[in-house]
């Protein structure tokens, strides 16, 4: 299977990491904005202008788009369908219809295929919920994330006028998640369950307040949450802040029978948010190859693939060695 990286930053270069552990995988080209010749990629792929796209329709099996997710998902994903099958990792979870309506109808008119929102939340955790939507159907969801950095919420700092660059954590509140595992089944606002905290640096002349109200009054980002911003020094975010760990948990309490309840938890503990993120992205390719060749074209979701479709694996290796 022949891929393409479109963007080189912490995700472009996790799925370059992800490709190695794959070996039914080959990357064929890293695209990109900047100059090619100011990257310098871990692998023997060939950096090309995103400009010369369109010269390697051919030649690439499956497109992984590596935006963010604020600005650079919603217009790349469906123009990028029209010439590949294409994987993001779309994570703006109020927009996700749009922007599945939006690559669906290039997907179709090219005959190629395309999976939106793929990762671990959404992505992993998703498929966690509906699983256990459909096993305790009597039941509530509790999800909780962090702490850990963001990456979509931190690159939606980043575009802020007059920030230089920027770290978001997203930390559960405790007491929360204990009610949760007690099964309590607490209802919950958004405000109760998590809180955010940003690390911002300034660029020269920026007017903090008016970057502090920008972040905090953000839609879908931080206006449901209560937002701490703190402004530091780069040398301090390089020195203090400079990992990209994350995690969370998916919850489901619910009864089979008049006192008879249960909890499903899932859960995932990450030393690196953009490289575990990157190693999904590269099954689900994997899995939009397949299906593309079957003739599946549109836009498709994590509730659309079947398990076998995301493994290296025989069918019959799948049944003898996990099954």
């Amino acid at each position: 299977m022949r891929l393409g990286i479109l963007g080189y930053g912490n995700l472009g270069r996790g799925v370059e990491k992800a490709v190695k552990n794959n070996p039914d995988c080959e990357l064929t080209a890293i695209f990109t904005r900047r100059q090619p010749d100011t990257i310098k990629p871990n692998s023997n792929a060939k950096v090309v202008s995103v400009n010369d796209i369109e010269q390697y329709k051919d030649k690439i099996d499956v497109l992984i788009i590596c935006g963010g997710s604020a600005t650079d998902l919603p217009e790349q994903t469906p123009k990028y369908a029209k010439m590949f099958n294409v994987v993001d990792s779309f994570d703006t979870h109020a927009k996700i219809p749009e922007h599945f309506n939006n690559v669906d109808k290039s997907a179709k008119l090219s005959g190629k295929l395309g999976i939106i929102s793929t990762g671990w939340d959404p992505g992993l955790f998703s498929l966690n919920r509906l699983y256990a939507n459909a096993i305790l159907p009597d039941g509530k969801d509790y999800t909780f994330w962090g702490k850990g950095v963001s990456q979509g919420h931190s690159d939606a700092i980043r575009r802020i006028e007059g920030v230089a660059d920027a770290k978001q954590y997203t930390i559960p509140v405790e007491t929360a998640l204990n009610e949760v595992r007690s099964g309590k089944n607490p209802e919950l606002t958004t405000r109760q369950k998590h809180t955010r905290e940003c690390y911002v640096v300034l660029k020269v002349g920026a007017d903090p307040k008016k970057v502090e109200k920008e972040i905090v009054n953000m839609p879908n980002y931080f206006a449901d949450y209560d937002t701490t911003v703190h402004f530091i020094s780069q040398e301090e975010l390089n020195k203090n802040h400079s990992g990209i760990p994350h995690g969370g948990f998916v919850l489901r309490c619910g009864k089979t029978s008049e006192n008879v309840k249960h909890i499903i938890e899932y859960s995932l503990k990450l030393d690196s948010n953009p490289e575990f993120t990157s190693s999904v992205l590269v099954a689900y390719a994997r899995a939009v190859y397949k299906l593309n060749k079957e003739g599946k074209t549109g836009c498709i979701t994590v509730f659309d693939v079947a398990p076998a479709y995301l493994s290296a694996k025989s069918n019959e290796e799948l049944r003898k060695t996990l099954l």
